[in-house]
């Protein structure tokens, strides 16, 4: 294995060109007004790697929404917390070839979600977030996550303005029948803390250093709760697509309509990605086109 620290500036840029080439194929999500603003020539990379080396290219002052991205990390915020027994007594860990706000699937599973990483399971957790209220529940967890990693993500207001304007009818179909279903204690407030936590923004650079506590052993989280984590990325961060990249890169990532991307490469660092342009799926397409050629370049697939 080559490894992310030996990464060349020839090497970035064959893959940042590979990224470039496919950049046109995304189209930018309109479903939110706010989001819809956004060029979908942006382009950011940033690599955080355990020897401290971090490599960076592209319009990295960009501050964009994690929206889904953040799923990984609500996720870890309640292992963390309450542990993996009472939070897979919410959620379970299967992979879903449905849409990530599938609400015919939701019923096909009787109300319990399939994987945290989509909306039912999102929302889900979501309502199991310690706080008072939705906004106390948000600020407490972006303060978990600034001191975890020393990155400086914040509510963006303007964004969670948007959200509200165009509350998604599927999350409220997803919800409603979570309520009915037994899986929320409070419909509203489980839905409000979701809509909050989904527009906790940030530069690459802060989800890199998120990611870098993913890939890396350290004194703050569990081993565990790490792997449990980066195997749920592997098999659901990708919705459908997930199963065809596990083979294609074979690294534990997560995507958001926002345009942010989070690959973690085990034992060695974290790859953070923004390209607004996404696929018919919802994944950032010139983000996971750089990931791929990067993997490929330096064989950093987990399974060898």
């Amino acid at each position: 294995m080559k490894g992310l620290t030996r990464l060349t500036d020839t090497e970035l840029l064959a893959c940042i060109q590979q990224a470039n080439s496919e950049i046109d194929q995304g189209k930018v999500s309109d479903r939110i007004p706010q989001l819809a603003l956004a060029d979908p020539d942006w382009f950011a990379v940033h690599i955080c790697c355990e020897s401290g080396k971090t490599i960076s290219f592209g319009d990295t002052a960009c501050v964009f929404p994690l929206m889904s991205v953040i799923k990984t990390f609500s996720l870890l915020y309640l292992l963390e917390h309450l542990g993996a027994e009472t939070v897979f007594g919410w959620v379970r860990v299967e992979p879903s070839d449905a849409p990530f706000n599938s609400l015919e699937q939701l019923i096909a599973d009787r109300g319990r979600p399939r994987n945290p990483m989509i909306n039912s399971g999102a929302i889900t957790l979501a309502d199991k977030l310690p706080g008072k209220d939705a906004s106390d529940r948000t600020l407490l967890f972006c303060q978990w996550l600034n001191q975890l990693a020393g990155c400086q993500l914040r509510l963006d207001e303007v964004m969670l303005a948007s959200v509200r304007l165009t509350r998604s009818t599927a999350n409220e179909a997803i919800a409603n029948y979570l309520a009915k279903t037994g899986y929320l204690e409070n419909l509203e407030t489980a839905l409000d803390t979701y809509e909050q936590i989904c527009c906790i923004s940030g530069r690459v650079e802060d989800l890199a250093l998120l990611g870098k506590f993913l890939a890396c052993e350290n004194s703050y989280l569990s081993a565990q709760n790490r792997r449990i984590v980066n195997a749920v990325m592997l098999t659901c961060g990708l919705y459908e697509a997930s199963a065809q990249f596990a083979v294609k890169i074979g690294l534990p990532m997560k995507s958001g309509i926002g345009g942010g991307l989070i690959a973690i490469v085990p034992g060695e660092g974290a790859i953070a990605c923004y390209s607004p342009g996404l696929d018919n799926i919802g994944n950032p397409v010139a983000a996971i086109a750089f990931v791929e050629a990067l993997a490929q370049e330096l064989q950093l697939s987990v399974f060898g």
